[in-house]
């Protein structure tokens, strides 16, 4: 019987795993070297430079969406609630002393117009910032049912960034959950929120593939009040279930106040732009629990439920009287 191989090593090296002597040609090594060092001698997927060319977008775009796809299945994410909302709303300390700092700059400078405006607006952001504590109570009810989902983990999707993002990630992040994090890569620099679980944040390339795994396992969107960002978000789900792309999800607008100001849909509906049954792609809510039982309850109702049995009140406490 023969003694097996060496898996990785020969005992006899083959002629090319030697480079050519210089004793054979003086300028073999010279030669060797540009050979080598040139970037057509790098393996593809060791070629950055090969790998950003414009006719390699197609490639760029499958590994945009194939790195995410196989993470997430491999931490048995099986449903995502996807939360937006402003990066420019703080927790409400930090919008207080951005506040009590303006103030006093106005003090100083009281017929300074820009500072003045700047006040206005911060005060309407620290008006604003006790939803960053209603989304992070939000992250955190969410974050007690993660392994109570029918099919694999429920957890929290956001993009990432600060302010209300943050809040959603960092409410999973006190009930000791995971959580996920979909950056985009931008012209500048940017950071993470530190509350997003390490091995579920993710860099984009593509804007497409990062909204396309927003929705791929998205069971609602929940947003909150915010710029531009946030309402792509909200009107893309809201056209893609209006148009049957996608099966209609709960889309919940947190803060009545601020979003039929953003966005008057009766006023759609009235103008004959959109039905009257679009009207009810989507309604409002204002505090976390209200916001997770309404989520809930319109799985139950439509006979899939995404939690065991008993989850509802487990977490939220008993139904309010609508709801019955």
């Amino acid at each position: 019987m023969k003694q097996p191989m060496p898996a990785s090593q020969r005992r006899q090296p083959l002629p090319e795993h030697r480079p050519k002597p210089s004793s054979e040609d003086p300028d073999a090594p010279t030669r060797i070297a540009a050979i080598t060092a040139n970037p057509s001698y790098r393996e593809a997927d060791q070629d950055p430079d090969f790998l950003r060319r414009g006719d390699m977008r197609g490639v760029r775009l499958a590994l945009d969406y194939e790195k995410p796809q196989q993470l997430l299945a491999e931490h048995d994410v099986a449903h995502t609630i996807v939360v937006f909302g402003s990066t420019r709303i703080p927790e409400p300390t930090t919008a207080r002393r951005n506040r009590d700092a303006l103030a006093a700059a106005l003090a100083a400078r009281p017929n300074d117009a820009a500072v003045d405006k700047r006040l206005a607006i911060a005060r309407r952001i620290e008006a604003k910032s006790h939803y960053y504590d209603v989304a992070r109570e939000f992250g955190h009810l969410v974050g007690l049912c993660g392994d109570k989902a029918i099919g694999g983990r429920v957890m929290v999707m956001t993009g990432g960034g600060p302010g209300i993002m943050e809040a959603a990630n960092r409410g999973a992040h006190d009930a000791g959950a995971k959580s996920i994090g979909l950056n985009i890569t931008l012209p500048h620099e940017q950071y993470p929120n530190p509350y997003i679980s390490p091995g579920l944040c993710f860099s984009f390339h593509y804007f497409a593939m990062r909204k396309l795994h927003f929705l791929m396992r998205a069971r609602a969107l929940v947003a909150f009040p915010g710029g531009y960002g946030t309402m792509d978000e909200v009107f893309e789900v809201l056209t893609l279930a209006q148009s049957r792309k996608i099966e209609p999800v709960p889309v919940i607008l947190v803060s009545e106040e601020y979003w039929r100001r953003v966005f008057d849909a009766d006023f759609l509906v009235a103008e004959g732009t959109i039905d009257p049954e679009d009207r009810e792609l989507f309604w409002y809510a204002e505090t976390a629990k209200d916001i997770w039982r309404d989520i809930l309850l319109w799985y139950e109702m439509r006979g899939s439920p995404l939690l065991a049995p008993g989850t509802i009140e487990e977490i939220c406490g008993p139904a309010r009287v609508s709801d019955k």
